[in-house]
């Protein structure tokens, strides 16, 4: 994990499989994800270290369904095999249910791209859901005390904790990676291409109910991504970007002038991929927000 900090620390986020093979252990190579499935027990060790979840443009394309459950935690399915009926006993589920039972962390990566990984850590698997051919995942590791509580009370307390949790240490990261990698790694308004200085923009935002997917993101540099949530311009359905006039008539100075007032009657740069493009009636939505306040 102090491997994946460095790496982490080098490409910004996330990691291609194949800077995943630069990692040795006392001078040998050593394997941190499985090539092919998706649950990872190196032969050195006595349970599982790494689960996967790949990459798909539509998530109901995936082999398995990794969801958050009704109680804001989420989910890993069991490992079964193609035309063969689930098998608690298959020897990766059982690296998994010793890793829970051990209580060691593990590493999730998540698809972002085609090889590329979002590496996720340390998770802990709290529980295992046998009728649903699952294991509860959980981002804390003090949540192993607070799955076994029985105080009913605490229930609606433990879902809340989960689940900002989990936007704030998955879902988010996840949104940034797969909207910057759409983008290239520039900002769609000015091109800045320094990936430390990006962020995704959501269009409609989470408070509102909007989806961390990439047609509800853009790239932006972080003064542009201030501005668009502060309604100081807003981009139309066409993409033709629109700078309110108070910010118009300001005179502040070189920023202000290259910054904001000059992206006004422009285009945004757009994805290559058309499924990767801002959706038309999500900035629609966004675009009344924008004239409403000014």
């Amino acid at each position: 994990m102090a491997f994946l900090d460095r790496l982490g620390a080098e490409s910004g986020g996330s990691v291609s499989s194949d800077w995943l093979l630069r990692f040795q252990f006392e001078g040998t190579p050593f394997r941190l994800m499985a090539s092919q499935q998706g649950i990872w027990k190196p032969r050195q060790l006595d349970a599982a270290l790494s689960i996967r979840t790949v990459h798909a443009r539509r998530p109901d394309l995936r082999p398995y369904d990794d969801a958050v459950g009704p109680d804001g935690r989420l989910r890993y399915k069991w490992r079964i095999d193609r035309d063969r009926a689930p098998d608690a006993n298959h020897s990766d589920n059982r690296a998994l249910r010793r890793a829970m039972e051990l209580q060691r962390p593990l590493i999730w990566f998540w698809g972002v791209a085609p090889a590329m990984y979002l590496p996720v850590y340390p998770v802990f698997l709290i529980a295992e859901e046998p009728a649903s051919h699952q294991f509860v995942v959980s981002l804390e590791a003090d949540e192993f005390d607070m799955w076994s509580s029985a105080d009913l009370a605490l229930v609606p307390l433990q879902r809340r904790y989960a689940e900002r949790s989990v936007r704030q240490r998955l879902h988010q990261p996840l949104f940034r990676e797969r909207v910057l990698l759409a983008y290239g790694d520039l900002c769609a308004l000015c091109r800045l291409h320094h990936r430390e200085l990006l962020d995704a923009a959501h269009i409609v935002g989470d408070a509102e109910g909007g989806e961390p997917v990439v047609p509800n993101g853009i790239s932006m540099c972080k003064i542009h991504h201030a501005a668009f949530d502060n309604q100081l311009f807003g981009v139309r359905p066409d993409y033709k970007v629109h700078v309110s006039a108070s910010v118009l008539a300001e005179d502040d100075g070189p920023t202000l002038r290259h910054a904001l007032q000059e992206i006004h009657g422009t285009r945004l740069e757009l994805p290559r991929s058309r499924a990767a493009r801002p959706d038309p009636d999500r900035l629609e939505e966004r675009y009344e927000g924008f004239l409403a306040a000014s």
